[in-house]
């Protein structure tokens, strides 16, 4: 055990001489990607706060042949302004970008209203515009519910109730918490975090078998009154307390930048408190064993730094897949998927975040399976550090 520390000590303290590398590993990592989430989410909040509260300048052409309409627009905070020349010259404009979204009404319109015939308006705007996509949604559903009244007022005139045009009435019941609601945000935060954890131990890993070898420092080592088990042991133990390290830092920044996103807002409250800091740090504590001896046995059929570098950006793209695929397909958890890593870290940690009871088998079928496999590709670097051709 005392050899084991040595070399452990020996690798950490090496690591913590190169700050460039240990600033990289330690800041870009776990910092870049709260920042990164907290403005986007910010921003998206913010416009889309913006949209529902500011006035939306509309051109509309032929305003003339519809006030009643143009009056019902402007009630629904809809400036309406003057358009383009014709219907031609709206489309040109739209493609352009000179305008967003216009709106244009014929000349036929308060003939086909009066004669009870479907009115016809066209909304012209560019739907691979995101932009313009919002702002011609808002004129959409405010032409739409001028219809509406519209078809309303003309069964009335009948003696007709506009009740008849409802024969089925839907009242939505949402089950959902505002917790629930945040980790439609905030689910991919495990995405950062175990991306986080992985950039933390990366470079260590790779300096410790490809950057060894590269240095001719490797065989000198090897050399010494020490198994290769304990080197090996060792040095994955050091890549594990940065990797820790990197965690810390990465759930610390979530932590306080969600302090600052308004999502009370769009009616969300996260769970995401100091216990749920350290639980899910207690969650994620199994991956780095499997992470660090994941990177270390990448590293070691490697020959020099770059080409380490190179494969190990690769793996620190797998681990992260399963999380994407299933926050793409919304999937809950299901036993099965306990046992497969980082999708089941993702799936309990979405959990905590909308502050539902965790299942307690769940959890811990996701550690044992990720303690099994972390410990069994330690085993298989330490099988490879018996090889002579390790020295390359």
């Amino acid at each position: 055990m005392r050899t084991l520390i040595t070399v452990f000590v020996k690798e950490v303290v090496d690591n913590f001489r190169d700050r460039r590398t240990l600033a990289s590993a330690l800041i870009m990592g776990p910092l870049f990607g709260p920042l990164l989430f907290a403005f986007v989410i910010n921003l998206s909040i913010e416009r889309s706060l913006d949209d529902i509260e500011r006035n939306l300048e509309v051109p509309v052409i032929g305003q003339e042949h519809a006030p009643n309409l143009m009056r019902y627009l402007r009630s629904h905070n809809i400036d309406v302004v003057a358009g383009p020349m014709d219907r031609a010259a709206a489309v040109e404009a739209v493609k352009t970008g000179a305008h967003d979204v216009v709106v244009f009404v014929p000349e036929s319109f308060g003939e086909q209203l009066a004669g009870s015939i479907p009115a016809q308006v066209d909304l012209i705007s560019d739907r691979a515009n995101t932009q313009a996509e919002r702002d011609a949604r808002r004129v959409r559903t405010a032409l739409h519910s001028y219809s509406q009244e519209l078809a309303a007022m003309r069964l009335v005139a009948r003696g007709v109730s506009p009740m008849v045009l409802r024969p089925i009435n839907v009242d939505d019941v949402d089950v959902s918490t505002p917790s629930g609601r945040s980790a439609m945000l905030l689910g991919m935060m495990s995405y950062f975090f175990i991306f986080a954890l992985l950039m933390g131990g990366m470079y260590l890993a790779i300096d410790t078998t490809a950057g060894e070898r590269e240095r001719g420092s490797l065989e000198p080592i090897l050399s010494l009154p020490v198994t290769r088990n304990q080197l090996m042991l060792g040095k994955i133990a050091a890549t594990c307390l940065f990797m820790a390290m990197s965690l810390l830092l990465s759930l610390g920044s979530f932590y306080v930048a969600l302090k600052f996103m308004p999502l009370e807002q769009l009616g969300m409250t996260p769970n995401f408190g100091a216990r749920t800091v350290f639980a899910a740090f207690l969650l994620l504590l199994p991956f780095m064993l499997l992470g660090a001896s994941l990177m270390t046995l990448v590293a070691s059929f490697t020959k020099s730094y770059k080409e380490a570098q190179t494969w190990l950006s690769v793996v620190l793209i797998a681990p992260t897949l399963p999380i994407l695929i299933v926050s793409i397909l919304t999937l809950r958890p299901r036993l099965e998927f306990m046992f497969v890593p980082s999708l089941s870290q993702h799936l309990l940690l979405v959990d905590m975040i909308k502050n539902e009871p965790v299942n307690l088998l769940h959890a811990a079928i996701s550690v044992l399976s990720t303690l099994a496999i972390g410990a069994m590709l330690t085993w298989i670097c330490a099988r490879l550090y018996r090889r002579e051709g390790l020295l390359g």
